[in-house]
């Protein structure tokens, strides 16, 4: 069995993204991986430190081509929103020119642009999205994403701004949060909107709960990284979006 190298840019303070995608994809049932991280420095969730961290993008990219990855995963999905309108796809088309540059043909993907690719497979137009962000950042994100054609019927933020802080959330605080939203008519619940904020262990008990499909910034980067590499996106316990026969859309 062939093991396929993945990529993570991540942020510095970052601890779940490394932990919730081998998670995930680790569970595949016919493919192996394994993952490379490089680091960019980031603490606090701020327009200023998020500009700061994605200065550093280049470098990052740099590094983690030397492990020759098939798929990189840019894990920072507010970093990227905070951009405006379309921004996944200009970062992306930005990295993927930088390493062809290097000689490097490794598929790219955002954990912003994973979150429109996977809503868009599950077919979701109306959602409802929680956020660990202050509310203006989070504000955003509900912009970026109706910018993209969905409508946000509802958010929650829980206005953490330390990052660290972020990837320590309780459970509990995630699933009273989406509990305190208006889920009547929504197609999909992204019970995590961040990379950060822990929720793997979440979405199937509030797929149950709230029958809708729930998945996260998580799932949907595994779901991204399965399709670019044309495996099949089947992952057990990570709700709908992993659960269902999704890979049958063209990518």
């Amino acid at each position: 069995m062939d093991v396929h190298h993945i990529g993570l840019v991540v942020p510095s303070s970052n601890v779940t993204v490394e932990s919730e995608i081998p998670e995930l994809l680790g569970r595949h049932p016919a493919s192996r991986f394994s993952f490379h991280s490089t680091r960019m420095r980031m603490h606090s969730v701020t327009p200023a430190q998020l500009a700061a961290m994605n200065a550093q993008r280049e470098r990052c990219v740099l590094e983690i081509a030397d492990a020759g990855p098939e798929a990189i995963l840019y894990a920072c999905l507010v970093a990227v929103m905070v951009g405006g309108a379309g921004e996944h796809a200009r970062v992306e088309g930005a990295i993927a020119e930088q390493l062809a540059t290097g000689g490097s043909d490794a598929v790219i993907r955002s954990s912003a642009g994973a979150l429109v690719e996977a809503l868009t497979d599950l077919g979701a137009r109306r959602i409802a999205l929680v956020t660990p962000y202050m509310r203006p950042l989070a504000a955003q994100v509900v912009a970026y994403l109706e910018a993209e054609g969905f409508e946000v019927a509802d958010w929650a933020a829980l206005e953490v701004a330390d990052n660290a802080e972020v990837g320590r959330i309780p459970g509990a605080d995630v699933m009273a949060a989406a509990r305190s939203l208006s889920l009547t008519g929504v197609d999909a619940l992204v019970l995590s909107c961040c990379v950060q904020m822990p929720s793997l262990d979440l979405i199937e008990a509030a797929e149950q709960e709230f029958a809708v499909p729930v998945l996260s910034a998580a799932t949907a980067g595994a779901y991204s990284i399965l399709r670019s590499l044309g495996l099949a996106a089947a992952v057990d316990g990570a709700g709908s979006l992993l659960r269902s026969d999704l890979s049958s859309v063209p990518a």
